[in-house]
């Protein structure tokens, strides 16, 4: 009997983790690319209205790949567009994995999440509906023309959370 009751506690006190760790988030979806790889001109589109123009929050995309991803990095393009009609265009990279080969993102599958920062301590000049689109740009080094479908990666997300800095 006392080690059900353990096991009860331990569940309860495990749920309530998951409700707490996520006491930050404003916005958090994701869309899934094609099955047979992230096309070339393909954009990943967000929208999300803001309210808080006082609150500092944190930017981050997020990537969900497979062992199928056969890079060590990725490059992304993105445009963020302001209600006001101002938009800012972007070339980022970022590290998928260490100097070994092992993936930086978490996961206990082979499926890994990447929680990609983008903008930080980020204050919404206004409030309204912004738009995020974001396009992958890979290329193989040398070459001018990029590549035309990244396989591996099966969800790309976008996620705002009030920032604890």
């Amino acid at each position: 009997m006392q080690l059900k009751t353990h096991k009860l506690v331990f569940v309860f006190f495990l749920f309530i983790s998951f409700i707490s760790c996520d006491e930050y988030r404003v916005f958090d979806s994701y869309k899934a690319v094609g099955l047979s790889g992230w096309e070339k001109e393909d954009l990943v589109s967000f929208q999300f209205e803001i309210s808080d123009t006082l609150t500092r929050h944190d930017l981050y995309i997020q990537i969900r790949n497979t062992n199928e991803y056969e890079y060590s990095n990725l490059f992304l393009i993105t445009e963020f567009q302001y209600p006001n009609g101002f938009h800012e265009i972007d070339t980022l990279e970022y590290k998928m994995t260490d100097i070994y080969g092992k993936w930086l993102g978490e996961g206990f599958t082979d499926i890994k999440e990447n929680k990609l920062y983008f903008k930080g301590a980020f204050q919404f000049p206004g409030s309204g509906e912004y738009e995020i689109n974001i396009q992958q740009a890979m290329r193989k080094r040398d070459y001018i023309e990029g590549i035309l479908s990244v396989k591996g990666i099966s969800d790309v997300g976008f996620r705002i959370e009030k920032s604890v800095k």
